[in-house]
């Protein structure tokens, strides 16, 4: 697995835009990692054992230093299948407080989905989840030896389960997937909770972010902005919806469709988007 050094001891694989396929083997989304002094911190793991193992592999090309924790941005499968590659490196794995019931609600479909996306190779390598060893509730420090990172438990947004993680020796922010660059963002919480969290999120000042999908490294907080046009605009279309009186499908087929030429894979989430949004904002 290819990852890039973004900044000194913070290395990331950028994932490309496609949906879970045999080609890809479940690396479809930004992972990484931080290396300190004693240990290093895995930041997310991929969709498959096979993802995981590659991460595993490219952490092993820069260091051997043990992997102290392995960190999951959200409950998302192509974040977290990949956890299982980590079992035997005796880290300890972190997530949000509420991480545990939201995948714990979704594994057999996420399981059920990588069988039949990925064929025998996923069904042959995986049959579990990993749950979390760590829950954060607030706030939380890993110390890496000499090398300080900060988690935060995020309100409801993307998910409902959203961790950011901080290198404070560098400035960098893992932001996992509330920040998407180029691939359409999706929705499986709330899309007022997530346009309040990037409210609160501009305002932090950080030397670079690294999205859950997109380029590894981009500014703050420019690289919010496409993502901040696409939310405000579905929000806006979904509400106009509501307004006229429109049904959940019709909806569906409307909302959002003046960005579709901006953002890769928008035909396959940005109807499912219109109706999150359309069931968050029904009853306000």
């Amino acid at each position: 697995m290819p990852t890039d050094e973004i900044a000194p001891g913070v290395f990331v694989y950028q994932a490309p835009y496609q949906l879970l396929a045999p080609s890809n083997g479940g690396a479809i989304a930004n992972v990484g990692f931080i290396v300190g002094r004693d240990a290093v911190a895995v930041i997310d793991a991929g969709n498959s054992r096979q993802a995981g193992e590659r991460l595993l592999a490219a952490v092993r090309a820069r260091t051997a230093l043990p992997i102290r924790y392995v960190i999951n941005t959200h409950m998302h499968p192509d974040h977290v299948l990949g956890d299982v590659a980590f079992r035997g490196e005796g880290a300890k794995f972190v997530a949000h407080e509420r991480f545990r019931a939201a995948l714990a609600a979704r594994a057999q479909s996420y399981l059920d989905a990588g069988k039949r996306e990925m064929g025998p190779d996923f069904s042959e390598t995986i049959a579990d989840v990993v749950m979390p060893d760590i829950t954060v509730a607030g706030r939380m420090d890993l110390d890496l030896g000499g090398r300080i990172i900060e988690l935060e438990a995020e309100p409801e947004a993307h998910t409902d389960n959203d961790l950011t993680v901080f290198d404070r020796q560098t400035g960098t922010w893992f932001l996992g997937d509330l920040l998407f660059i180029g691939h359409v963002p999706t929705i499986d919480g709330s899309i007022d909770g997530w346009l309040k969290v990037m409210k609160t999120a501009r305002e932090r000042r950080v030397a670079r972010v690294s999205p859950g999908h997109g380029p590894a490294s981009a500014k703050w907080p420019e690289a919010l902005e496409p993502q901040q046009r696409y939310l405000d605009g579905l929000r806006k279309d979904v509400a106009k919806a509501l307004d006229d009186g429109l049904d959940l499908r019709e909806a569906s087929e409307k909302a959002g469709l003046s960005e579709r030429d901006g953002w890769a894979l928008f035909d396959e989430f940005n109807a499912r988007n219109a109706i999150e949004a359309y069931k968050d904002l029904e009853w306000r």
